[in-house]
């Protein structure tokens, strides 16, 4: 970490040796290459643990409450310990570097994830309720782990850096769910409730995802790239840090950044409010377990498997058009999962890809308008911030589904889910005024 010194008035910058060498071009690319192996190794354990809690969450709440009129609670839980948790991983990351905050992070979710399992064997709700708080961290992380690939990206590679890591979630976010009904049968065999068995999965890959981090990450990617900067402004002469800004004053640009959290958070509440509800809605039509595992498998696997394509589209045509495209395509994705019959399981699969597929044209191009905003002495804290906003329209969508299906019905859920996400395309507009004054 690069420290400060005082010599008479004078505050002088001093970069570790062992960070100095990474200024040149050639050890950045390698770092940078190095630094997406371990994260894309981590998320792949990080997508199988996040899948357990949006593919039979609401359903364990339903059994133990039961009522379906608080299945969205299970959802509400972890997405609003993601939102402490991402603030906590945040400040922490930009304070001791991404390796700390993201492995206390993943660490934290299987540690709640597994006193989910034990609620369920003891039948204890207030246990439940608590655990799933703690298993948010997990999920916070696993979206903040998207932000370690972009620390030494360059401005042309960031979406692409961005994809990279979130494209290998896929791995294990669609095998997660399709796990259902093998964990269940795991989980019965020990004398635990078939709806716990995922989160004895999802404690054991956080956990795993937790350890790679920790022990591989090394050099810390946002510490290096912190190091760089600061050996960039000695070189153009600035050489006290008088003359500089401070990390707390360091130059955002406020038009990028309410735009990109804009984005992100409206994709958010659309796509978390309608997959939710959507393993209730099957159940009521006469769907089993296995068919919900493949439909939010589905789901999950639009949710990150284009990343790789989107980021390249991303940075090409820029982040404007993409969240655009976004709203358009959840759109028609809460109109077909509102008139799709609900004994076809194709017309949800389509309107369940549609949504995933929505909400990671706007995650990427919300996230890389972030990470043009910011710099690397303000970037974590930044960012833990605008996830915590994203946690928290999680929650609401997750809170608010369960009782607007309950009162009405799972077509107006979807309904209001895709007219929502148009909102979006008022605040990208005025971005783009702010810009031009």
């Amino acid at each position: 970490m690069p420290e400060i010194s005082t010599v008479g008035e004078e505050k002088l910058i001093h970069i570790p040796e062992p960070l100095k060498e990474y200024a040149s071009p050639d050890r950045q690319r390698q770092l940078y290459k190095k630094t997406m192996r371990i994260v894309i190794a981590s998320q792949i354990f990080g997508g199988a643990g996040l899948a357990a809690g949006i593919t039979v969450g609401a359903l364990l709440a339903q059994d133990m409450l039961g009522t379906e009129g608080y299945a969205g609670i299970p959802s509400a839980l972890f997405t609003l310990g993601s939102a402490a948790a991402a603030f906590l991983v945040g400040r922490l990351s930009q304070r001791s570097g991404r390796r700390i905050g993201l492995a206390a992070g993943f660490l934290a979710g299987g540690l709640g994830a597994a006193g989910v399992v034990l609620a369920a064997i003891l039948n204890n709700v207030a246990l439940l309720f608590i655990s799933l708080l703690v298993y948010g961290a997990g999920t916070a992380t696993n979206l903040q782990a998207r932000y370690a690939g972009t620390d030494l990206a360059q401005p042309n590679q960031r979406a692409k850096a961005i994809s990279a890591a979130m494209v290998f979630t896929t791995f294990g976010a669609v095998a997660g769910p399709n796990l259902v009904t093998v964990t269940g049968k795991f989980a019965t065999s020990l004398g635990a409730p078939a709806l716990s068995g995922p989160f004895m999965l999802a404690s054991a890959a956080f956990m795993l995802a937790g350890i790679v981090l920790l022990l591989f990450l090394r050099p810390d990617p946002l510490i290096v790239s912190k190091a760089i900067a600061e050996l960039e402004r000695v070189k153009d002469g600035q050489r006290s840090v008088a003359t500089m800004p401070n990390a707390e004053q360091q130059p955002v640009h406020k038009p990028g950044i309410v735009v990109g959290a804009t984005v992100m958070v409206l994709t958010q509440i659309v796509m978390v409010a309608i997959m939710t509800m959507t393993p209730v809605h099957m159940q009521h039509h006469g769907h089993g377990l296995g068919a919900v595992g493949i439909v939010i498998g589905i789901h999950v696997a639009a949710m990150y498997l284009p990343s790789l394509i989107t980021g390249v589209l991303v940075d090409k045509f820029g982040r404007t058009k993409m969240s655009y495209a976004s709203g358009v395509t959840l759109l028609l994705a809460g109109l077909l999962a509102a008139f799709a019959p609900g004994d076809s399981m194709a017309m949800l699969i389509l309107a369940l890809a549609l949504l995933g597929i929505g909400w990671n044209f706007g995650l990427i191009s919300g996230t890389a308008a972030i990470v043009d905003a910011t710099s690397p002495q303000n970037r974590a804290k930044t960012q833990g911030s605008v996830d915590v906003l994203i946690a928290l329209a999680g929650a609401s969508g997750g809170a608010l589904s369960g009782m607007v299906v309950a009162s009405s019905s799972y077509s107006t859920l979807s309904l209001a889910g895709g007219f929502m996400s148009l909102l979006l395309i008022p605040v990208v507009i005025w971005s783009h005024k702010q810009n031009e004054k």
